[in-house]
């Protein structure tokens, strides 16, 4: 069947608990993928859904999943099949958002997949597990290992089912499948339908019920959209350097949380912006006062979350700013659609850090436009933005001067009180205000890697079994080359390598600068972890050569070792002061 997002999340026969955590997510109505999967699989049926990424599919399989779990028991009782692990760590993320109120303490999650040490996940799988979200492969690996126990689980989802067909894994999700008790619920979730795949259908569920979405294309119009890559730790400077270089008459800033709401509106507060929050702990006296505020341009900047932000129709509002990005991307549209009012232009800016990639992806094909990618303003950037508001202040603040302001500057440069020129800059230095007027030297630069230009990655030969902590990688790259740690970017730790993504302005360095140091004990040689023409995995034979460095790593007195956390160690010939004593840590996905 084909279903019309035509009913309300409350005519669903939602638990409380799975609604307020539905309404608190900023979600105004069910999807059409939503509306139409989630009452069959409340009702223990079978469900083939055909739906495109992006139409809120992962909502309409955790929703049914979490009202169904018993949280008096304390094995796995559901398990959802992803065809890659930064699908597995979404689905896990979103299903602990919508359970977060079910049961005393909250749902518990656990994705497995390769990557991560499997004896991590069999000693979280020995605790209270409710719900595996995963790949095929690894959960293939966990049943064989006996550290993954089925006879509990009474509900399957097989989430992009015809992604793990293209990717091999097909063969892995029937073995499961075979597996599963003969009592058990199954949703097959598939953009396409391809033989392969409706015939693991056919043989596997038992009498489906059909939900098939067609999905239409959300254009947003007249509306500038761009996205800026930031890192946990720089987020909130590039909100304020942003907040700085837009100029608009209104500006509605979107984050995830009532908590978050606050206290960033709080922290714009102190940094002298004219900024309010709005969110559901407030009542609809104070959300009022808000809006009243913004409308008569008492406040320049509203922090809201979707559900307290419902409806805020004011014509001034120029610019969206996604803080943090949405689950789902019809919410982002509900969210942009904010700007852009009573025929004017608007933007729309939304920052998103590397892991939120995938999701960022999803948003701009469900709206049908792609995002421009835009860098952190620099330093220099944003004073010469406020030098022109400062002397744009000043001209219109002289076009409507009152006469006898114009002769009492006349009366006190007569008077030698005041030059002309010393008078101006006195007005000047009042209109500017505290601060310097000028960028310190060394502080023009974005505060973030994506300033360094593209990302690649290399392999250094050491990894977990070596005892290795992501500090002590930081620590070498930025001792031996004199970088800073920002041109480092995720590290992703295995066994016996570690994959450590750069800036590629600085690959050359880096590489030269770690030739013949040493980290926990060993003598390393790091390199291109896919070099051009050596594909992704194929043996050393297409490695291009480098030049050698132009001098010994290390200097003259040998390189220098760092320890399993990162500690610079010298022996008894040391080269002087040792680099930075502890990386900033990095963790892997």
């Amino acid at each position: 069947m084909t279903t019309e997002p035509d009913v309300r999340f409350e005519d669903l026969g939602l638990a409380p608990e799975l609604l307020s955590a539905v309404t608190e997510l900023g979600y105004e109505t069910p999807s059409a993928i939503q509306a139409g999967a989630i009452p069959p699989l409340l009702a223990g049926h079978d469900l083939i859904g055909q739906a495109q990424t992006g139409t809120g599919k992962t909502a309409a399989f955790a929703i049914p999943l979490l009202q169904r779990l018993d949280m008096k028991r304390k094995d796995v009782q559901a398990i959802v099949l992803t065809p890659t692990r930064e699908l597995a760590m979404q689905v896990a993320a979103a299903v602990r958002a919508y359970g977060k109120q079910v049961g005393k303490y909250g749902v518990r999650v656990l994705p497995v997949y390769g990557g991560q040490p499997i004896h991590v996940q069999h000693k979280a799988l020995r605790g209270t597990v409710h719900v595996v979200i995963g790949t095929p492969g690894r959960v293939t690996d966990h049943l064989k290992r006996g550290t993954l126990d089925l006879s509990g689980v009474h509900f399957f989802c097989l989430d992009e089912a015809d992604e793990m067909l293209n990717m091999g894994f097909l063969e892995d999700v029937e073995w499961i499948l075979d597996k599963a008790p003969a009592e058990r619920q199954i949703a097959l979730f598939s953009a396409t339908m391809p033989g392969p795949i409706r015939r693991v259908a056919e043989r596997h569920l038992n009498d489906p019920v059909d939900v098939r979405i067609t999905q239409q294309t959300k254009t947003v119009e007249k509306i500038e959209q761009f996205s800026l890559r930031v890192s946990h730790h720089n987020k909130l400077e590039a909100l304020e350097r942003l907040l700085g270089v837009e100029d608009h008459e209104a500006v509605l800033i979107f984050v995830g949380t009532q908590r978050a709401a606050a206290g960033l509106a709080e922290h714009l507060q102190s940094r002298g912006f004219g900024a309010d929050g709005i969110h559901g702990g407030m009542n609809q006296a104070q959300r009022d006062a808000v809006v009243k505020r913004l409308r008569g341009r008492r406040i320049q900047i509203v922090v809201g979350t979707d559900v307290a932000a419902r409806g805020l129709d004011i014509d001034h509002i120029g610019l969206v700013v996604n803080y943090d990005l949405p689950r789902d991307p019809e919410v982002y549209v509900h969210r942009v659609g904010r700007t852009g009012r009573a025929g004017r232009t608007g933007r729309a800016i939304s920052l998103w850090q590397p892991r939120e990639q995938r999701q960022l992806r999803s948003i701009e094909r469900f709206s049908g436009q792609p995002m421009e990618q835009m860098r952190i303003p620099g330093v220099e950037e944003l004073l010469v933005r406020q030098r022109t508001r400062v002397l744009e202040k000043l001209q219109g603040s002289y076009a409507d001067m009152p006469p006898e302001f114009v002769a009492w500057a006349k009366e006190i440069i007569e008077a030698g009180d005041f030059d002309a020129e010393s008078l101006a800059a006195a007005a000047l230095r009042l209109a500017w205000g505290d601060g310097p007027l000028n960028a310190p030297k060394g502080e023009d630069r974005p505060p973030d890697v994506a300033d360094t230009g593209d990302l690649v990655e290399i392999v250094i030969p050491v990894g977990i079994r070596d005892r290795v902590k992501p500090g002590a990688i930081v620590a070498a790259i930025a001792g031996e080359t004199g970088l800073p740690g920002r041109v480092v970017g995720r590290i992703n730790m295995r066994e016996r390598v570690t994959f450590v993504e750069v800036a590629s302005s600085h690959v050359q360095t880096i590489l030269d600068g770690l030739a013949g140091t040493k980290i926990s004990g060993r003598t390393i040689r790091a390199r291109l972890a896919h070099p051009e023409g050596d594909g992704h995995g194929g043996g050393g034979g297409g490695r291009p050569q480098r030049p050698r460095p132009h001098r010994k790593a290390g200097g003259p007195s040998g390189p220098r070792k760092y320890g399993p956390k990162g500690r610079a160690q010298r022996g008894p010939d040391t080269r002087g002061p040792s680099g930075p004593q502890r990386g900033h840590r990095r963790r892997g996905p």
